[in-house]
């Protein structure tokens, strides 16, 4: 038997629907793997073909045609190369997440996903059937196995491979980023490895799809545990190896983790150049308010899309500080973008003047704060039809939480940066941005020119405000971040009761008050853009509450 497989992860950022154009990847990808190394087999992510997650797509009638084309496709060129790619295949009523191997002009064997995802962003049972079994395959004289993505993080597929004979397992991924994902899933594959006794080969997708993004990271762990082979995390290339299924395997090529700001901050940069480059904008536009949020999510945009491609407008009303304004002209500078300031109180003016009768014989109240908020967002939205660039919004978790943002004003926009990230950790993504963003590759192929603190300070260390009022702080309507954020924590993504947060040594009453806003601006929510998420548990897929609702705060 042979003992040795030269293998090439393909580790691609696909486009959900494109079809045609993925397989051009597939194809260059299987080219390229035989020219350079010599490949006995390519192993390509979960869904390849379609992209993951292609969600109800996969109900059109067309589906089927459009990938059996790429399969005749695929079939045409592969001749003496293990081609291991993934794909929707449908039977009759029934269709099932599939991995398949193509050789010699032919679909060699299939195997059906068996554990079908149903918790947090995924809901796959919605569109597949499970499969049952195991797939074995000869490759080059070594019984290898397929599994898909959640079948490795059970011990059933593992349990039926083996048993199968195989030697060698073969596991297709979309797995998508949260915090501290990339230790969970090695910690799986050295349990996985061992209980088989056989290799794993971790193929994962990277790049952006709305709000969710796949980092990559495709992993080597050898039958002992070890890990022998790491990918970059956030990185698109396909990756070489030499892998022994009997003999101890010397570490090739491993990366060291990224930390976790530095993991939370290319998920961002990631998921707002994928987003805006695979829906076909131009660029971006934002307000630059002088404050925190806007500071960071001008630097996510021009690390991700490049200077020229990103606009700020600082709109300024009358209670809008001097500090404010001189921080953000020193931002924009910094980082070289286009910067226009365009004043708001002639529009805000004209409103009021229309609303005068209305509004006669009432009191100034958040009213006339949130039209402030929208007339920015008007003059947001005009750049944004007139340039083809889409508006970035600033809001970060905790605001988006309580409710802290206006409707059709501060969240009027395509995409929110910093949706799922709790505003403590706004400050501590600054700080590494200022201080630890050294890739000056990465800096200088996005046209950002420069590096270190490119937040001032003074942004950093000031009382957050939203400046609608005179002296307003985000402290008058708002517990302390640090104590919001981990209230927020246990109710949005522990699901803890407010008994439960309250036995946790926290005020009932602010714990109670957080709990009422979180219930209360779910309607805002579900009108938000979508953002990046970085957190197991994010507003949007992951967490779906119902508007009208009188379910009561308590145990």
């Amino acid at each position: 038997m042979n003992n040795n497989v030269r293998l090439v992860i393909a580790q691609i950022n696909f486009v959900v629907g494109d079809i045609s154009g993925n397989t051009d990847k597939v194809i260059a990808a299987i080219e390229q793997a035989q020219e350079s190394h010599q490949a006995e087999v390519i192993i390509f992510p979960e869904l390849a073909l379609t992209g993951y997650p292609p969600e109800d797509l996969l109900f059109r009638p067309s589906l089927r045609v459009r990938v059996d084309k790429a399969l005749e496709r695929l079939k045409s060129v592969v001749k003496d190369i293990y081609v291991i790619v993934g794909y929707p295949k449908g039977e009759q009523e029934h269709l099932y997440n599939v991995a398949g191997v193509v050789y010699g002009g032919e679909v060699i064997a299939e195997y059906k996903k068996q554990i079908l995802p149903n918790y947090q962003v995924f809901d796959e049972k919605r569109y597949f059937e499970a499969g049952d079994s195991a797939t074995v395959f000869d490759l080059n004289g070594i019984p290898t196995a397929l599994t898909i993505c959640e079948d490795i993080w059970h011990e059933g597929p593992m349990s039926q491979a083996k048993a199968a004979g195989a030697q060698l397992m073969l596991n297709l991924n979309a797995s998508p980023y949260h915090l501290n994902k990339e230790q969970e899933r090695l910690a799986l594959l050295k349990e996985r490895a061992v209980e088989g006794g056989m290799p794993i080969v971790y193929a994962n997708m990277v790049g952006g799809q709305d709000e969710l993004v796949f980092d990559g990271g495709s992993m080597v762990v050898d039958q002992r545990g070890d890990l022998i082979f790491s990918a970059p995390t956030f990185e698109e290339k396909s990756y070489f190896l030499e892998l022994s299924v009997s003999e101890k395997n010397v570490p090739t090529s491993i990366v060291p983790p990224r930390s976790l700001l530095a993991s939370v901050y290319e998920a961002l940069v990631l998921g707002v150049k994928d987003y805006i480059n695979k829906n076909g904008f131009k660029g971006a536009v934002l307000g630059l308010s002088g404050g925190i949020d806007s500071a960071l999510t001008l630097a996510v945009a021009v690390d991700a899309l490049g200077k020229d491609r990103v606009q700020a407008v600082m709109m300024p009303f009358k209670y809008t500080s001097q500090m404010s304004l001189d921080d953000a002209a020193e931002e924009a500078e910094t980082l070289g973008v286009v910067y226009k300031i365009k004043p708001i109180e002639s529009i805000y003016n004209a409103f009021m003047s229309s609303l005068e009768e209305d509004f006669k014989g009432t009191e100034v109240d958040t009213t006339e704060e949130n039209l402030q908020a929208r007339c920015r967002g008007i003059l947001l939205m005009a750049l944004s039809n007139k340039m083809g660039s889409m508006v970035l919004t600033t809001g970060n978790k905790s605001e988006m939480a309580v409710g802290y943002a206006t409707l059709y004003g501060d969240m009027a926009g395509g995409y929110d940066v910093l949706k799922d990230v709790p505003k403590t950790m706004v400050f501590k993504l600054c700080e590494y941005r200022n201080r630890d963003y050294a890739d000056l590759n990465k800096l200088n192929s996005n046209n950002s020119g420069c590096s270190g603190n490119i937040i001032p300070q003074r942004v950093i260390d000031r009382p957050p405000s939203a400046e609608l009022a005179p002296d307003q702080k985000d402290s008058d309507s708002l517990p302390p971040y640090d104590e919001l954020d981990q209230i927020l924590e246990w109710y949005v993504e522990n699901d803890l009761s407010a008994d439960a947060i309250i036995n946790k040594g926290f005020d009932a009453d602010v714990v109670k008050r957080v709990i009422r806003l979180v219930d209360l601006n779910e309607y805002k929510r579900r009108q938000a853009p979508v953002g990046v998420r970085i957190t197991p548990r994010g507003f949007g897929k992951d967490r779906r509450y119902p508007i009208t609702c009188r379910w009561p705060a308590g145990d």
